[in-house]
């Protein structure tokens, strides 16, 4: 979606606040012991108390208001009976729609004591996202986002999941641009474009490259047993800084 008034970039701003908004709430309430489950119901109350609904449920049938994915679980984890225990890392992913105007956005959580290692893959994949931001503006080339991540992640000793990326947003859950990287792809060649709505959010791992989809047909899980973490804001391509939608 490009923003074409004044009315459109009002609208977003109210979504993106609830998501925001959404995510702060969980995770007030994210401690050992739990249920990932009652973690959801707490996010579905609060987009019911605001009017939105849930994006994957009323786009895709997903099963739960939010995503939650603990540990190895990268994205799309399905809130069910699994407890969340000490020393976990938690993914919280709200998108939500409000009036016909959708926003998306994750952060990743520790739930204390957790190993060093385990904090620096969470504050460095926040670091990252900042970093991003800083080349996201109209008339850039895209693959600046995914050179700048891809090169820090590696300075932190970190990978990059490269099958997760940003994509377009607004009147649609996912619209153009689709999948945006966040590793250096030499064939991306497009340009940022003023006015787009659109989110970045790097998935940073110890170790994993991608993730494979498991049998229930939702979660996306690193191969072999590694952490990943991510955050996500939906934004405004401006000429200048972006206008992040879901800070709140």
């Amino acid at each position: 979606m490009i923003i074409t008034s004044e009315e459109d970039l009002a609208a977003l701003k109210r979504i993106g606040r609830i998501v925001g908004l959404t995510i702060q709430e969980m995770a007030r309430h994210l401690e050992p012991g739990i249920i990932t489950a009652e973690l959801d119901d707490i996010g579905r109350k609060f987009l019911d108390s605001h009017g939105a609904r849930s994006a994957p449920e009323i786009v895709y049938t997903f099963p739960g208001a939010t995503c939650i994915s603990v540990n190895d679980q990268a994205a799309h984890g399905i809130p069910g009976p699994q407890i969340v225990q000490r020393g976990d890392l938690v993914n919280i992913d709200v998108s939500a729609e409000l009036d016909g105007f959708f926003a998306d956005s994750g952060a990743s959580f520790t739930v204390p004591p957790v190993t060093p290692q385990a904090q620096l893959l969470v504050d460095s994949t926040r670091e990252a996202l900042h970093k991003a931001l800083g080349v996201a503006r109209a008339g850039l080339p895209i693959q600046m986002v995914g050179r700048l991540v891809e090169n820090f992640a590696k300075d932190r000793g970190f990978t990059i999941i490269r099958n997760l990326g940003g994509h377009g947003i607004g009147r649609k859950l996912h619209e153009e641009p689709s999948f945006i990287p966040h590793f250096y792809d030499r064939t991306e060649k497009r340009r940022f474009v003023d006015g787009t709505v659109l989110t970045i959010e790097p998935f940073l791992s110890n170790g994993a490259t991608d993730v494979i989809e498991q049998a229930d047909g939702w979660t996306l899980q690193t191969p072999n047993g590694e952490l990943s973490a991510q955050f996500e804001h939906t934004m405004v391509i401006t000429r200048g800084k972006p206008i992040l939608l879901t800070a709140v």
